[in-house]
């Protein structure tokens, strides 16, 4: 079994609790460190303390959306971006489609399995 100082560390970014359990089971199980924060306020200030080998981004969480966290990253930490993953329950509004094809990093739809999690983050981890 690895040591927490080496085991890869996601950051979910995730305001539904039963969604945000979900990931953490399914990637804890999967051999990762997972932090949670209930909105991209929280999850921006984590991310300055911590650096993480992968966030998963809820577009839509209260007092800072995905979209704005993944654009604050950009201006504090590049780096970071290549490491996003993004979820949502909308992605048919034009500016959330829009916003998703900008960025060209991944996103999952709600709902969404533990398989599909599990896919998306090996693909992620191993494209970066």
């Amino acid at each position: 079994m690895t040591s927490d100082k080496t085991r890869r560390s996601v950051l979910v970014v995730e305001d539904e609790p039963g969604i945000a359990k979900i990931c953490q089971r399914t990637l804890v199980a999967e051999g990762f460190q997972v932090e949670i924060a209930n909105n991209g306020e929280i999850g921006l200030n984590m991310w300055r303390n911590k650096v993480y080998d992968l966030c998963i981004s809820d577009i839509r969480t209260p007092r800072m959306s995905g979209m704005e966290l993944f654009q604050r990253l950009a201006a504090e930490c590049p780096d970071a971006l290549k490491k996003f993953i993004f979820t949502t329950g909308d992605v048919l509004s034009g500016n959330v489609k829009e916003f998703l094809e900008t960025t060209g990093r991944p996103y999952l739809s709600k709902p969404f399995t533990p398989e599909n999690l599990r896919d998306v983050v090996r693909k992620t981890l191993i494209a970066d």
